[in-house]
């Protein structure tokens, strides 16, 4: 089944979810600010995308900019970073199977419905 990663106070995320019903398809919707990435989960999505994990990180995040920017981080480190603080993810994350994508533009979906 379809998952989105989804933080509904962002309009780009709401945008995927309705693009999404729009497509008429099955999906489980994930509050990620509320059902916490784990490590593991995290490092699985990424994965899924072919990121590397600073791919994924907001850097206009006031919490990025005050305590991450300018730092040498490890990939291990970035991760426990978006963990330790998830608004720091990029959103949304669509994953359909073993294919994931982040939803900017909101068309990137079709990709891998």
């Amino acid at each position: 089944m379809i998952k989105i990663y989804h933080n509904p106070r962002c309009s780009k995320s709401r945008l995927g979810v309705a693009h999404l019903e729009n497509k008429n398809v099955e999906f489980n919707i994930v509050k990620y600010l509320d059902e916490k990435f784990t490590v593991k989960k995290l490092t699985d999505v990424i994965s899924k995308l072919g990121f590397t994990p600073i791919q994924l990180v907001r850097k206009t995040e006031a919490i990025w900019k005050s305590d991450y920017k300018g730092k040498e981080l490890s990939d291990a480190e970035i991760i426990e970073a978006m963990v330790k603080n998830p608004k720091l993810i990029e959103r949304p994350i669509v994953i359909n199977k073993d294919k994931a994508i982040v939803a900017r533009p909101t068309e990137l979906i079709d990709t891998i419905l």
